[in-house]
């Protein structure tokens, strides 16, 4: 439930100029602009009732492997890794030879290893800089695309200055609930999930949200994708050709805000199906630059539904570390759920 400070979703204003409502300034105070957004949900308060979730001190990795992604979509850098060898650096320094044995002075026994990759090719949170409204160019708090990186707003750095994220997390997961319903589905299409149908799994579960939550959603695009081939995975990747996911619609967008969800994230390429149904309606627009709320995706939620089936309970502590960059756009996102 939405605490009483904020207003509902209909109550919230349309600013001049933009064609839907947004929570910009909702946030901030006369001497602090916000850069979080709907991440202030998650009150020292809403930690320490999430502490509650851990029992058992089973922990799960929610990453997915930077090296997993064959082709990465749009053009995007995939990760390229280098490893330098410091003993190999310093004999070839100190003009010597390394000796028999492994002897010999020069270069230290050491390994560095040197990563470059674009922060949309693996597991990420897409951070409030990473897109702006596709009609206006008005990024979260009204800051346009030609003045954003000029200013020191709504860098993923502000998600470590607030010390990360640790809440309760909450899973719906969609296939389980098409196994037990005989519905079948293909998570390589435009196949979209409407409230109504994530709303009866979360009542199936008995599982109820509340303010602060981060709600992970399950779709099987992860687990089909490990299925494929090398060329039927770059058929379906490149440049984004139609994944399963949310139905982006005012009902969506309200319920999310108005249940005070904090951020949502998916196991596949942009937590709404794509192409969007109703581009009217896009997520991205709407919940990044309208109301503020980050939007992970490609999370490895595989081990995290076997582990919440195992206990028969869909909610556990969730923790993330995003990379502390100033002015980053986007993070891997460093997870862990933990029951």
């Amino acid at each position: 439930m939405l605490p009483p400070t904020l207003p509902k979703y209909k109550n919230l204003s349309i600013p001049p100029g933009m064609p839907a409502r947004t929570s910009w300034n909702l946030f901030s105070t006369p001497t602090h602009q916000d850069s979080l957004g709907t991440l202030n949900q998650i009150t020292t308060f809403v930690t320490l009732s999430a502490a509650s979730e851990i029992r058992s001190g089973v922990s799960v990795s929610l990453n997915w492997g930077l090296e997993n992604l064959d082709c990465a979509g749009f053009g995007r850098q995939k990760l390229e890794r280098k490893v330098v060898d410091w003993r190999k650096e310093g004999l070839k320094a100190a003009g010597s030879e390394e000796k028999e044995g492994g002897g010999g002075d020069g270069g230290l026994f050491s390994f560095d290893d040197e990563l470059r990759f674009n922060t949309q090719i693996g597991s990420q949170w897409d951070g409030l800089r990473h897109w702006g409204h596709s009609k206006t160019g008005f990024y979260y708090q009204g800051i346009h695309h030609n003045d954003l990186l000029a200013t020191p707003h709504l860098g993923i750095e502000h998600i470590s200055q607030k010390g990360g994220l640790c809440t309760r997390g909450i899973l719906i997961d969609y296939p389980l609930y098409c196994s037990q319903n005989n519905i079948s589905f293909n998570p390589m299409s435009t196949h979209s999930i409407p409230l109504s149908t994530l709303t009866s799994i979360l009542a199936s579960t008995s599982t109820i949200p509340r303010a602060g939550d981060i709600l992970l959603l399950r779709t099987g695009f992860l687990s089909t994708y490990h299925t494929l081939t090398p060329s039927e995975r770059t058929s379906q990747i490149t440049n984004g050709s139609a994944w399963i996911g949310v139905l982006g619609d005012e009902a969506m967008v309200e319920w999310l805000w108005d249940t005070g969800i904090a951020a949502v994230a998916a196991d596949n390429m942009g937590f709404e199906c794509w192409p969007p149904v109703n581009k009217e309606w896009m997520l991205h627009d709407h919940l990044l630059a309208c109301l503020g709320m980050p939007i992970g995706e490609l999370w490895d939620l595989e081990g995290l539904a076997k582990e919440c089936e195992r206990n028969g309970r869909w909610s556990f502590f969730l923790t993330s570390a995003p990379l502390n960059v100033r002015g980053g756009i986007a993070s891997p996102p460093n997870a862990l759920a933990v029951f």
